[in-house]
Parts: structure tokens; C-alpha cells; sequence
């Protein structure tokens, strides 16, 4: 058998749009689902060192929920590199503050950390509400 390697024209052809309701979702969960989605892990044509994943819309990002005391006891920790300069908050605090920041920072925790992941995340679109304004693309409605 010979490994295949997936051509530019294959990879062109088969980007989707795909659209998640994160209401109710469980936060990490919803993460390792996206991010395989993200890689492109989901398809056959899944190549490591190529982009082969598909873009992500997730809508109501502020109705996740997390399980468990998490919401209240788990700590959302951001340096901003000077002396003194480390903040905490909760998730629950963080959720009611930027529902985006959460699901992005959740799902970069689950892609790879190099040129490629960076790339790869910047197809993952997060809203606050129901609306989108990726209609025209016709993203296909992923069940939960």
C-alpha cells in the first residue's frame, strides 16, 4: 500500500462551513469536537503537515455551561508580563464577561502550537448570540 498525500485542488475542494449551537454544550467537550473539525482529523484526506480542516462558526457562546463546581472553583489566569501583572478570574465571571474569549482560548488549548495551528485557528468564528453573518457560505448545521 502507498500513503497518499491530499493535492492543493483536493484540499480547496472539500473546505465546509459548519455551524455549532453552543447552548447547552459542555465546554470541553464542545473544544475537542471543534478542533478536530479545525485539523481536519474527521476527513480521509487528513494530512499532519497540511491545512485539511474545515471553518467553524459557533453561535450562543454564552449558554455553555461547564460541569461539575468548575464554574465557581476553576480559574481563568492571564499574565499580562509586568511585575504584579497576573490576573484571575472565575469562569463564571469570565463566561458573563466575554463568552468568545472562553470557547477560543478552550479550543487553542487543543490545536497544535505552531505555524500551522495558528493558521488553522484563525478558520474558528465565535458569537455571542444566534446571529452569523456567514449565511452566504451555507454552513451546514452540526447535530450534538
Amino acid at each position: 500500500m502507498k500513503t497518499t498525500i491530499a493535492k492543493p485542488e483536493q484540499i480547496q475542494a472539500t473546505h465546509q462551513f459548519h455551524l455549532i449551537d453552543a447552548e447547552g454544550e459542555i465546554l470541553g467537550r464542545l473544544a475537542t469536537k471543534v478542533a478536530t473539525l479545525l485539523t481536519g482529523k474527521h476527513k480521509p484526506i487528513y494530512t499532519p503537515f497540511l491545512d485539511t480542516g474545515d471553518h467553524v462558526i459557533i453561535v450562543n457562546a454564552e449558554k455553555i455551561r461547564l460541569t461539575g463546581k468548575k464554574m465557581n472553583d476553576k480559574l481563568m489566569i492571564h499574565y499580562t508580563g509586568y511585575p504584579g501583572g497576573l490576573r484571575k478570574k472565575n469562569y463564571e465571571k469570565a463566561i458573563k464577561d466575554n463568552p468568545v474569549r472562553v470557547i477560543e482560548k478552550a479550543v487553542w488549548g487543543m490545536m497544535p502550537k505552531n505555524r500551522l495551528g495558528r493558521k488553522m485557528i484563525k478558520k474558528l468564528r465565535v458569537y455571542k448570540g444566534s446571529e452569523h453573518p456567514h449565511a452566504p457560505q451555507k454552513p451546514v448545521f452540526l447535530e450534538k
